[in-house]
């Protein structure tokens, strides 16, 4: 069974995958997009939404675990832990909303 539609190839056979795929991507016209500052837009938009989305927790904790610590202490069970939940949000929404504005102040001056 042979294709009528085949032509012969002047070129030799590729010697290993690697070649055949650089061949490959030369005959279609796709060019490799480079690793680097241009390619990361994506990685760097995921790291900086998990860089907020840990600071906020973070913050939340540690306000929660000093309200729980004082409750414990001072015999003010839940409102020392609520006071400081609340202050907590408000630090780690701060602190996520300090760190966006620097990461779009940085995208604006790059262009």
């Amino acid at each position: 069974m042979t294709d009528d539609n085949s032509q012969p190839s002047n070129l030799p056979p590729p010697k290993d995958l690697g070649e055949f795929s650089d061949r490959l991507r030369r005959a279609q016209g796709i060019e490799e997009k480079p690793e680097g500052p241009q390619g990361g837009a994506y990685s760097r938009g995921l790291s900086m939404a998990f860089r907020l989305a840990t600071e906020m927790v973070a913050a939340l904790f540690v306000g929660g675990a000093i309200g729980w610590f004082l409750d414990r202490w001072l015999g003010t069970r839940p409102w020392l832990l609520l006071v400081f939940l609340t202050l907590g949000m408000a630090a780690g929404t701060l602190n996520a909303y300090r760190a966006s504005q620097r990461w779009v102040g940085d995208d604006q001056g790059q262009g």
